[in-house]
């Protein structure tokens, strides 16, 4: 199971730095479904840093098993927020977000099984 969640930790890492660069470099793209949805633009630095301090905990996770899972619990809590969020808004153009929920719980149930 950790090889399993090594796997999914990195790539779900590498996801999460990638999306929080475009949200720290203010991408017209990721702006404009920000404000699409009725996010703040003073909001981005801080989802941008839970993306970014997601991303370490997952991989700090591979040596500290507890990090791990409070990482994965958290991206999990962000995605699932992100899912709210674009419901809210009645815009169902979801499926990264969904997907992105269902990656971090499955970061999860690895890591609490490998533990």
């Amino acid at each position: 199971m950790f090889i399993g969640y090594a796997v999914v930790a990195a790539l779900l890492a590498f996801a999460l730095s990638a999306s929080a660069f475009l949200t720290f470099t203010r991408n017209p793209q990721v702006t404009g479904n920000m404000t699409k949805l009725g996010v703040p633009e003073s909001w981005l630095p801080w989802l941008g840093a839970a993306k970014a301090a997601g991303a370490i905990g997952l991989l700090a996770g591979l040596a500290v098993a507890p990090l791990g899972v409070a990482a994965a619990i958290g991206v999990t809590l962000y995605f699932a927020g992100a899912v709210i969020t674009h419901v809210r808004a009645k815009d169902y153009e979801m499926a990264p977000a969904v997907v992105l929920t269902l990656i971090s719980a499955t970061a999860l149930l690895l890591r609490l099984a490998s533990a």
